[in-house]
């Protein structure tokens, strides 16, 4: 069984939220908790490192997790790139695998998060997305639409966690450092270097956190789940 170091990144100021939405209460789990406690309880996990404050890391007492393998944290950058590349500093071991994923995804399930490990396992490189459902429409500065048809046929709403041989991570942020590029995922990281990605289709709710509505959808969403468990 290979072995995947996961890197969760929750270092973000929550700016748009407008309070930390990383420790905003889902079902009376945090945010952040409940994205650590997805990849505690993978068995293809080694060990995790979380890339925050240290205040926000002692808001959820990681200690209570009962993990069984190591969580440590490190500080962000002031970039995200940087931030992934302070995690990978910081972990205790040279792993086969790394998953990095965004503490504000706290939806993400077990199985896909296995999915994704098996997968790049056999890729080398592979991400957690879900293809593109809705119309999609391009629009003026005045946010009136264009005429211009926009082709939704092969096209991915990206997630995380993103998994990759950590050989192949390492290599491509010494391109994104060399060249100076700011890269928003792993994914166009793995481009620069000429490596491709395979989607791994995800059929579960798994929405960032981004504005104050998005917890009231995320409970909604944790409802469904749950009365469907229990049916």
């Amino acid at each position: 069984m290979s072995c995947c170091a996961a890197i969760i990144v929750a270092a973000g100021s929550s700016r748009r939220a407008g309070f930390d939405k990383l420790l905003a209460p889902l079902h009376g789990v945090r945010v952040l908790e409940r994205s650590i406690r997805a990849f505690a309880n993978c068995r293809e996990v080694s060990e995790i490192v979380v890339v925050c404050p240290e205040e926000r890391f002692h808001a959820i007492d990681a200690a209570d997790l009962e993990a069984g393998i190591p969580i440590t944290r490190v500080d962000g950058g002031a970039e995200r790139h940087e931030s992934v590349q302070n995690g990978l500093a910081a972990l205790l071991y040279t792993p086969e695998l790394v998953a990095v994923h965004d503490g504000a995804r706290p939806l993400i399930t077990v199985e896909q998060i296995s999915r994704c490990i098996q997968t790049a396992r056999e890729c080398g490189a592979a991400a957690s997305a879900r293809p593109v459902t809705d119309t999609l429409k391009r629009a003026d500065s005045e946010r009136f639409t264009l005429p211009e048809q926009v082709n939704r046929e092969g096209l991915w709403c990206m997630e995380t966690p993103q998994v990759f041989q950590y050989s192949l991570l390492l290599d491509a942020y010494v391109e994104v450092s060399e060249r100076d590029i700011r890269v928003t995922d792993e994914v166009t990281a793995l481009q620069l270097i000429g490596h491709p990605t395979r989607l791994v289709h995800n059929h579960e709710p798994n929405p960032k956190i981004t504005w104050p509505e998005d917890i009231s959808h995320a409970e909604m969403l944790l409802e469904l789940t749950h009365r469907r468990n229990d049916s």
